[in-house]
């Protein structure tokens, strides 16, 4: 772009040069945010939320609460080991 700008008076070719490169950086921007693995934190609470809930209904229709949350905690454990075998 400097150098087309110093060999003359080209505006044509500068402002090509620089709408390219903005856009190669918006290219890469957005790859770089949609590549993301890293789920939000939101995500999860609200996960965690809609477990409770379920938790909350199950005791209340009589299943044993420490049974239940031992069965969470021993799907969690699962999925732990699960996703660092893979």
């Amino acid at each position: 772009m400097i150098i087309a700008s110093i060999a003359g008076n080209n505006v044509g070719l500068v402002n090509t040069i620089g709408g390219a490169t903005a856009i190669s950086a918006l290219v890469l921007l957005v790859a770089t945010i949609s590549s993301s693995t890293v789920r939000p934190e939101v995500f999860d609470q609200a996960a965690a939320e809609r477990i409770e809930l379920k938790i909350a209904a199950l005791t209340k229709s009589g299943v044993d609460e420490k049974e239940l949350r031992e069965l969470v905690r021993l799907a969690t454990q699962l999925r732990e080991t699960n996703k660092r075998n893979n």
